[in-house]
């Protein structure tokens, strides 16, 4: 099913800036309208009564007065249509079904474990969405489509999820994930790589305020990044999700675990990976740590050991993650250096692990960025946590109502 189907809902060019300026702002006056968009009273009139009339838009009281009488209110109609969001990770992948104001009604997440190839969560979805829909008794057609963040690297317009890494079960290649949703459920299905989802999420949220250049990082498994610019994302002639991970920061440093892999590429250094890693390796040298009594065997040390470690303030641990966060920020700081963004956020384990890998990380950035103090960046953790990929693959689906 073509997305064109979302795109056409709103079918005049004209009509679809207003809406998209109406979705920008909590609540808009008509006066304001007139003078953001530039267009005649008698154009505005008329498109603001066909949104209206379409129920996209609702009339939500009045202004306060400048001396003649109080302008009416308009805001966006959040029960217009509702929209489901996916995401698909390494360790969890999470559906979320939405109204247009992006509030969350049902959610439901799945480990992704050696038996989750793609033919059996595509069945759990497929039950899971039509279980949200008769739960919340809405019909398909109420249904803008499905949107997804994946892994990447991925296709976005054939809608494949192309060569993953480090999935836990077999299978995930080439996977057609819009052509099989759509086929099960019949509504559209649209996909982008998750960190690209993330920051659509994170940049809708502040959507009110001033950034117009943000910069997201995911810091887990690997590195992922992306960024908004105006509020849209910057593509490249290729999926860039993960290419922040082989960013050379030593070109004589550790092996990469894949071969195809840079040496001394920041993934190796500043991930899940590396901290392990690190965390066996000092266990084998009889390094006094916490760690040694939560596990038999150094390699059985997963991140959640070292998290456990980290909370009773073990010095072994606090020195693997300070070092993995050290790395981070240099990488950090490599980025600032070129894109100059005006917000940075953060997401991922390593960030929500504590408050020593965001605040090491960040620190190191701000020392090394060039322009400091008079380029000044702000950090964030983000607003949406956990939520942030499969809200943003529901943003991705409600951006095409003003898509030209």
């Amino acid at each position: 099913m073509n997305v064109d189907i979302i795109t056409e809902r709103i079918p005049n060019r004209k009509a679809k800036e207003i809406y998209e300026r109406i979705c920008r702002q909590t609540t808009v006056s008509k006066t304001e309208l007139l003078e953001q968009s530039g267009m005649t009273v008698s154009t505005l009139t008329r498109l603001l009564e066909e949104l209206t009339v379409q129920g996209l838009i609702l009339e939500s009281g009045f202004g306060a007065s400048t001396g003649g009488r109080r302008p009416i209110l308009y805001e966006k109609n959040p029960a217009y249509a509702y929209v489901f969001g996916l995401e698909i990770s390494r360790t969890l992948s999470k559906l979320v079904l939405v109204d247009l104001g992006m509030k969350k009604l049902d959610t439901k997440s799945w480990t992704m474990t050696a038996e989750m190839t793609p033919d059996v969560l595509i069945r759990l979805i497929v039950e899971e969405v039509k279980r949200m829909l008769a739960a919340h008794h809405l019909h398909s057609s109420s249904v803008l489509g499905i949107g997804i963040g994946a892994v990447g690297p991925v296709d976005r317009l054939s809608g494949t999820i192309l060569e993953p890494s480090y999935f836990p079960a077999k299978g995930w290649r080439n996977v057609e994930i819009c052509r099989q949703l759509t086929g099960e459920l019949g509504i559209p299905a649209l996909l982008d790589n998750g960190a690209n989802t993330a920051i659509l999420a994170e940049s809708w949220h502040q959507r009110t305020q001033s950034f117009r250049h943000l910069l997201y990082i995911h810091a887990g498994i690997g590195l992922r990044s992306s960024m908004v610019s105006e509020g849209k994302v910057i593509y490249g002639a290729v999926d860039m999700e993960g290419s922040v991970g082989q960013m050379i920061i030593q070109t004589d440093g550790v092996a990469h675990r894949n071969t195809s892999g840079n040496y001394g590429a920041l993934e190796s250094y500043a991930s899940l990976y590396a901290i392990e890693k690190a965390a066996r390796s000092a266990l084998k040298q009889g390094r006094s740590t916490v760690l040694s009594h939560l596990v038999d065997d150094p390699e059985q040390v997963t991140y959640l050991h070292v998290l456990e470690a980290l909370k009773k303030n073990d010095p072994l641990v606090v020195e693997i993650i300070t070092e993995a966060a050290t790395y981070f920020g240099i990488g950090l700081a490599n980025l600032l250096n070129i894109l100059h963004p005006e917000k940075v956020i953060l997401g991922g384990p390593l960030i929500a692990g504590g408050e020593l890998f965001f605040q090491t990380a960040t620190q190191v950035a701000i020392r090394k960025t060039y322009y400091y103090p008079a380029y000044q960046v702000v950090f964030s953790k983000g607003q949406l946590g956990e939520e942030a990929l499969a809200i943003g693959a529901a943003v991705m689906v409600m951006d095409q109502l003003v898509r030209l």
